[in-house]
This record gives C-alpha cells, sequence and structure tokens, in this order.
C-alpha cells in the first residue's frame, strides 16, 4: 500500500505508550492502535527503543552518567526522552513504509 507523506503523518502521529514496569527497568510497550511499534527501556543507566519489540532493532539509545539508572530523574526527563522515543518510532516507520494498522 503506498500513501503521501501528508498520510502517512497523520496515521502515524498517534503513538501511545503503555508503562509496563516503573521502576528498575522503567519500561514502555509503544502502540499505534492496537499494533506493537516499540519497546522502550531504562536499565543500567541505557535508554533504548527496540523496533518493534524487545530484542529487535535498536531506533534510539541514551546512555546517562549513573550505570544503575533505572528510572528517570524528573517527569521533565521522563518526558523529553519519551518524545525522542516516539519520533524515533516514527521515522522507523517512515523508512519501512509499512502499511498503516
Amino acid at each position: 500500500m503506498t500513501f503521501s507523506a501528508a498520510e502517512f503523518d497523520e496515521r502515524y502521529r498517534n503513538i501511545t505508550l503503555r508503562l509496563t514496569c516503573s521502576a528498575c527497568p522503567e519500561q514502555y510497550d509503544a502502540f499505534i492502535g492496537d499494533r506493537k511499534v516499540g519497546y522502550l527501556r531504562l536499565r543500567w543507566g541505557e535508554f533504548r527503543v527496540d523496533y518493534p519489540d524487545c530484542g529487535g532493532e535498536m531506533i534510539y539509545c541514551h546512555v546517562f552518567g549513573d550505570p544503575l539508572q533505572g528510572t528517570f530523574d524528573s517527569d521533565e526527563q521522563r518526558a523529553h526522552h519519551l518524545e525522542f522515543a516516539k519520533t524515533a518510532i516514527r521515522e522507523r516507520l517512515a523508512r519501512a513504509r509499512l502499511a498503516p494498522p
């Protein structure tokens, strides 16, 4: 299926994150509708996003200074990195030009 860039942006704008573990590691599953499109985890001082699930292609990574960090230090830090994660997922979907869910 092919579609325009505007159609693609509209279909993939709403990524929902579901918190699956709140501490050590803090982790989330990412969905568009019912379709899983990412796994996010902060563990051992590394926040990473795997596509489309745990063990898949790593599409975003940030290493923090504390190698034991398993949660974000603040809501602001969390919001910042979760938004980067969503952007990485959108970019990965755009590269694949996957059909919408």
